[in-house]
């Protein structure tokens, strides 16, 4: 039987809304929602963690930076001109010998699950250090991210000890010192203060919670009273303070520092380990406390000389980098600027008076800046320090509670001097013993001709510069 057009438009509208019901009606594949949610919910994840590691790996090359070339050229700069590649050298090897320590041992006594002082030996060889995160330290990303990240702290710090003795050290004994006073003293700081269970840990349930960022205590404190241990220990330069001993060129110092400057993002704003708004407040911090460090010691050099100096403009600046340092993850704009500027004028102070007063030869003012600076920005850390800004303290409801003495917290600068005095006496005590024994195995101080002749052709058998006339 034949149907009319108009029949069969009629039947197909009669049949259409039967059919859609029937279809919604008719379960799908089982698990389809729920498998298309975690399928997104994957790929954010992914996304994030990818992210993540491209911000932690770009900063520690930034990180590996300040070391070579920044503080290379920093140190390089300062010292007389057959000095130069005997002062630069340590950077690179020590920063090699360090690499192959932490791989060994160094990082697990850091960070692997230990006791309050000291990490144990399960991540010894980078045994399960791999592409998956850990949890406890870093969680979207890679532990060897985090692993490597970590691992340039650790070659920065002795470099820095290096500045108090350079002009009169042997590089062999630097050599030896730098290695073992990254296990001795280096380690268990950093797992007081950063590892899990730490004595010191914040994040991590220390019985004390200091509050280090990126290492005012870890790396500036320790490095700054090491170096004026060892300087004290090797003695005078041979003329200090009498004989002038100005730096050869300005030029290579100030290069060196602004890539110090560039670096230090790297350093503080890369120990959000993610790329979170708590690294954006970091970077912020760490440009605020810079500026504020240098515009403070040009201002007083200005004051008392009638001339502002590059050279004291740079030193300014690292000096505010140093003080900011603890506190970049902490702290709001405002109070960074102010823990600039304090760290500027202590700094200045201890360079231009105390060390001029008591008339110690740190070459470099390895102590004036980085154990002076870390000191003070350590103990403002704990006065400026908000929960507005990182909440790192919780209750048991996961409330945020106060951070800082502005926030309420009372007992927290108490904290931050009895970190930086554990800090100063482990690195103190640790950096006497271990010059005292390399001198006694390989000799630390080199002797006065070769002193006279220069580090350059005593030590490496070469001259910085080949002027022909």
């Amino acid at each position: 039987m034949r149907m009319s057009g108009a029949a069969l438009a009629l039947l197909v509208l009669l049949a259409w809304p039967i059919g859609v019901a029937q279809a919604q009606a008719r379960p799908g594949p089982a698990g389809g929602l729920e498998q298309r949610i975690a399928a997104l919910e994957r790929e954010a994840r992914d996304t994030r963690q990818a992210a993540d590691n491209a911000w932690v790996l770009g900063c520690s090359a930034l990180v590996l930076l300040m070391t070579t070339p920044g503080l290379a050229l920093f140190y390089g700069g300062l010292v007389r001109k057959r000095n130069v590649l005997g002062t630069m050298m340590p950077s690179l090897a020590i920063g090699a010998v360090v690499t192959v320590l932490w791989a060994a041992v160094g990082y697990s006594l850091c960070f692997h699950r230990g006791n309050a002082l000291i990490g144990g030996l399960g991540y010894a060889f980078l045994h399960g250090v791999g592409a998956a995160p850990d949890p406890d330290l870093a969680a979207t990303v890679p532990h060897q991210t985090f692993m490597i990240f970590q691992l340039m702290f650790a070659i920065l710090t002795p470099a820095i000890v290096v500045g108090s003795i350079a002009e009169r050290a042997r590089f062999s004994s630097v050599l030896l010192f730098g290695g073992l006073w990254s296990l001795v003293v280096y380690a268990p700081l950093a797992h007081m203060v950063w590892g899990t269970g730490g004595l010191l840990s914040a994040s991590h349930g220390g019985r004390f919670p200091a509050l280090d960022f990126a290492g005012g205590t870890v790396v500036h404190v320790s490095s700054g009273v090491s170096a004026l241990v060892t300087a004290l220990y090797l003695g005078r330069r041979h003329g200090y303070p009498k004989q002038p001993m100005p730096p050869h060129s300005v030029v290579l110092s100030f290069v060196g520092a602004c890539l110090l400057w560039i670096g230090w993002f790297g350093f503080n704003a890369g120990s959000a380990l993610a790329a979170t708004g708590l690294a954006s407040s970091a970077f912020v911090a760490t440009q605020l406390a810079a500026a504020a460090g240098s515009l403070v010691w040009s201002a007083t050099e200005w004051w008392r000389y009638r001339k502002p100096s590059a050279l004291g403009a740079i030193t300014g600046g690292v000096a505010g980098l140093v003080g900011i340092t603890p506190a970049s993850g902490f702290v709001g704009p405002m109070s960074a600027l102010a823990i600039g500027a304090a760290a500027g004028l202590v700094c200045y102070a201890m360079v231009a008076y105390v060390k001029v007063r008591l008339r110690y030869d740190d070459s470099l003012d390895a102590f004036g800046i980085h154990g002076a600076g870390g000191a003070i920005g350590a103990i403002l850390t704990g006065v400026f320090a908000t929960r507005d800004v990182n909440p790192v303290f919780r209750d048991a409801g996961g409330a945020a509670l106060p951070v800082g003495l502005v926030d309420g917290n009372l007992t927290q600068p108490l904290i931050q001097i009895l970190a930086v005095t554990v800090a100063g006496v482990l690195a103190g005590v640790g950096s006497l013993v271990l010059v005292k024994v390399v001198d006694v195995l390989v000799g630390f101080r080199i002797t006065e001709e070769q002193e006279v002749l220069g580090l350059d052709l005593t030590q490496h058998g070469e001259d910085a510069y080949n002027l022909e006339a």
